[in-house]
C-alpha cells in the first residue's frame, strides 16, 4: 500500500460508522467515507470540537452544518506546497492529501530526470492541481488539463499559494480524451503522464464519460505522446470494485509493452491517528523505467 504518512497540517483523526474525521490545518471536519465500515470508537476528544459535519441525502448529495464559525476558505501546506481548502456542496474540500504519496513518487522520478531542458508532464483530469504544483516545484513544465473551469481557475490560485507561478505550467481547460488526440496531430510529447479520471462524468459537450468503458483508450491514446525516453506514468483510481492488478495489468498492456521498465500497483491510505489503523482511499497504478 502506497501510505500518505507525512502530513503536518492534515490528519485522519479518526474514522468509522461510515464516517472520517479530519483535520484541515486548525479546523475540523467530518464527513462520509463508505470504506469506513467498522464501528466508530469516538474516543478520541476531537469528537467534541467538530467544525463542520457533512450530510447526506436520500436525494443524491448533501449539505454542511456549521457547528463553528468557518472561514469562507484557507490553506493548508504539505512542504513547501500551498492549497487553497474550502468545503464544496459535493463532500469534497479541493484536495485528496492521500495523493501526496504520489506527488513524493513523482518528484523524484522528476528530479532524478533533470537535464538540459526540464521534463515535461501531462496532468490529465487534474482537478485544483495538488500534483501539477508538486510536480512543478520538482522541477518540471507542466501542461495542465481539466473539463472544468473553476477547478481549473482554483489550480492556479494553489500554484500561487505555493509561490510557483514563474515556474512553465499551461493551464487548459478541455475534454482530456480529444486534447490528447489533438497533441498527437500537433507531434508533442511528454516525459511523464497522470491522470486522475472520475468515475463517471460528463465532458464539455456532454458526451458521457464511463471509467471501465473509457480508461483503456485513453491510455492506449496517450502511448502516441509519450517521448522516446519516458520517466513515469501515474493512473489513479478511486471506482469502488476496480482492483489495483487492474491497473497494473493495463500499464503492463501500454507504456511496459512499448518500454519495457516496472509497472506496480496498490492501494492507496491515509494513517489514522486514534487507532493507528490506514483508511484506504482508492489505488494508484505506477510505471517507471
Amino acid at each position: 500500500m502506497y501510505i500518505a504518512d507525512k502530513w503536518t497540517d492534515y490528519e485522519v483523526i479518526d474514522a468509522g460508522s461510515g464516517q472520517k474525521l479530519e483535520r484541515w490545518g486548525d479546523h475540523v471536519l467530518l464527513r462520509p467515507d463508505p470504506q469506513a465500515i467498522w464501528p466508530a470508537e469516538r474516543k478520541h476528544p476531537a469528537w467534541e470540537r467538530v467544525d463542520a459535519v457533512y450530510h447526506r441525502s436520500a436525494e443524491g448529495g448533501g449539505s454542511w452544518e456549521f457547528r463553528n464559525a468557518l472561514p469562507e476558505h484557507w490553506t493548508v501546506g504539505y512542504g513547501a506546497l500551498k492549497f487553497r481548502i474550502k468545503p464544496l456542496g459535493f463532500k469534497h474540500t479541493g484536495l485528496f492529501p492521500e495523493q501526496a504519496v504520489n506527488w513524493d513518487w513523482m518528484a523524484g522520478r522528476i528530479a532524478e530526470a533533470q537535464g538540459a531542458e526540464p521534463p515535461s508532464v501531462l496532468n490529465l483530469f487534474a482537478y485544483t492541481g495538488g500534483a501539477t504544483a508538486a510536480c512543478a516545484a520538482a522541477g518540471a513544465s507542466v501542461v495542465h488539463v481539466d473539463a472544468a473551469k473553476g477547478m481549473v481557475n482554483w489550480a492556479g490560485e494553489n500554484l500561487e499559494l505555493s509561490g510557483l507561478t514563474d515556474r512553465r505550467v499551461r493551464f487548459l481547460v478541455d475534454d482530456c480524451l480529444k486534447f490528447v488526440q489533438r497533441e498527437e496531430r500537433r507531434g508533442r510529447h511528454y516525459d511523464g503522464i497522470l491522470m486522475d479520471p472520475p468515475s463517471f462524468g460528463r465532458g464539455p459537450g456532454g458526451e458521457t464519460w464511463k471509467l471501465e468503458d473509457k480508461l483503456f483508450e485513453l491510455v492506449q491514446a496517450t502511448m502516441a505522446i509519450l517521448s522516446d525516453r519516458p520517466i513515469f506514468y501515474l493512473i489513479n483510481s478511486y471506482t469502488t470494485g476496480l482492483q489495483p492488478l487492474v491497473l497494473e495489468n493495463m500499464l503492463k498492456m501500454t507504456v511496459g509493452q512499448r518500454f519495457g521498465g516496472h509497472a506496480e500497483a496498490a492501494e492507496v491510505g491515509l494513517p489514522i491517528t486514534a487507532t493507528g489503523l490506514t483508511l484506504p482511499c482508492g489505488a494508484s497504478g505506477r510505471w517507471q523505467p
